[in-house]
């Protein structure tokens, strides 16, 4: 009976059905992308589309968030997974008259709907990792967003200035001719470079705002040093201002609502995981004695007694859990209502502080010095009018860029709390 009874022993163990499945899952799970981060971007210009391609397949928080639901399916393979058998031996005094040998094989059967609970649970643990993705992708595509229009902005300002810089030279010139001519007093040409040396400071710092917001967009994707050549696209293009009502309505569907929701459903999974441990596991016991020469067939049953213990802090602990799972949701739901409010609001003004630019500020202003630096050629006005009108359009051009970079950082910001819109698309 021993002999038989302890090669089937073995067998269970050996060909364990979980064994195999987990062997095989190996193949699936175990294999890790050990691709670099660090991408540099082509030596050319730099579309919204090729930025968001870049910072989709680099960026070190969207990997971690990838890596994270790659782990996740592993813990659904594990839950499902049966207790492992257990052999136990057991020899009585080791006296060949005397002596009593026992072979047993102790299999738990997991009894209270324990392994699909578990299951169920780290079903939800891989929904919210996905919800985490969804998140994370989309405050990737705003930063890049963000990033991409400050570029498109600064590139514009610098271009600005070094228009102001050529208008200041030849100003510089223009008050030098009218000094040797004896027009005008050697004072003016001094005004005149104090100007253009302020311009040329200017210059620099549009030159260093630059450099830095390059340096911000290409750090999203891991590339310290950019090596595109400019920015491509359209940042006088607007972007569209939706009614409150659409931004409400999508936002039943926004990656971080969803993500709460989802942890939601994932506590109450667990909840259902500390209830079925209430109910105690039987082990059954099969094996076999030889005592003295006599061969002897052993079945046995254990069962714990749940007096005592009935997991009665950990279903409480559980419970208080989805408790504040259902509050986070809840005081997610309004400040993700709130920031969209703020954001759609000021998208609004700064499309509004846009318009009355593009109307009436800046034509008078670009009317205004055009005038002041005719009349100054023709010794109608002094140079100190000059001055003024340019000054009086760089500060209006320079409010200009700062009214569209806000518009589209609202936008962007909208797109981070609510998602892709369905009909978007990057320039």
């Amino acid at each position: 009976m021993m002999k038989r009874l302890l090669p089937l022993g073995l067998a269970m163990i050996i060909f364990n059905p979980s064994l195999a499945l987990e062997i095989k899952s190996l193949g699936n799970y175990g294999a890790i992308d050990s691709a670099a981060l660090r991408v540099t971007e082509p030596a050319a210009p730099l579309t919204l589309k090729a930025a968001l391609e870049l910072a989709y397949g680099a960026n070190a928080a969207l990997s971690t968030a990838k890596r994270e639901l790659e782990a996740v399916t592993g813990s659904i393979l594990q839950a499902g997974l049966l207790p492992n058998p257990r052999v136990e031996a057991l020899i009585e005094d080791p006296r060949p008259e005397n002596r009593l040998t026992a072979v047993y094989v102790n299999q738990p059967l997991e009894l209270g709907g324990k392994r699909p609970a578990r299951i169920a649970a780290a079903e939800r643990r891989l929904d919210v990792a996905s919800a985490e993705l969804n998140a994370m992708r989309a405050e990737i595509r705003a930063a890049v967003m963000v990033a991409f229009f400050d570029v498109l902005v600064a590139q514009e300002r610098f271009l600005l200035t070094q228009g102001l810089v050529e208008l200041s030279q030849r100003a510089t010139t223009a008050a030098a001719k009218r000094v040797t001519a004896g027009k005008v007093s050697p004072v003016e040409e001094t005004k005149a470079r104090v100007a253009e040396a302020s311009v040329r400071v200017e210059l620099s710092q549009a030159s260093t705002s630059l450099t830095m917001a390059r340096k911000r967009l290409t750090a999203i994707w891991g590339n310290a040093t950019p090596r595109f050549e400019r920015a491509e696209g359209q940042v006088e293009a607007l972007p569209a201002l939706p009614t409150l009502k659409d931004l409400t309505a999508r936002l039943a569907n926004a990656p971080g609502l969803a993500r709460a929701q989802l942890e939601v459903n994932r506590r109450q999974a667990l909840v259902e995981v500390e209830r079925s441990l209430r109910i105690p596991d039987v082990t059954v016991s099969l094996g076999g004695r030889r005592n003295v020469g006599v061969n002897q067939a052993l079945l046995g049953v254990s069962l714990p007694i749940p007096i005592f213990n009935r997991n009665q802090g950990n279903i409480l602990e559980a419970q208080r859990r989805t408790d504040k799972a259902r509050d986070e949701l809840s005081g997610t739901e309004i400040r993700l209502n709130n920031e969209i409010t703020q954001a759609l609001e000021r998208l609004n003004v700064a499309r509004q502080e846009i318009e009355v630019l593009q109307r009436e500020i800046l034509p008078g202003a670009q009317s205004a010095y055009d005038a002041a630096t005719k009349g100054f050629t023709m010794g109608k006005f002094s140079f100190l009018e000059v001055l003024d009108a340019q000054r009086t359009l760089f500060q209006a051009k320079s409010q200009y860029l700062r009214a569209l970079a806000e518009a589209h950082r609202s936008a962007a910001e909208i797109e981070r709390v609510l998602g892709e819109a369905p009909d978007s698309s990057p320039l």
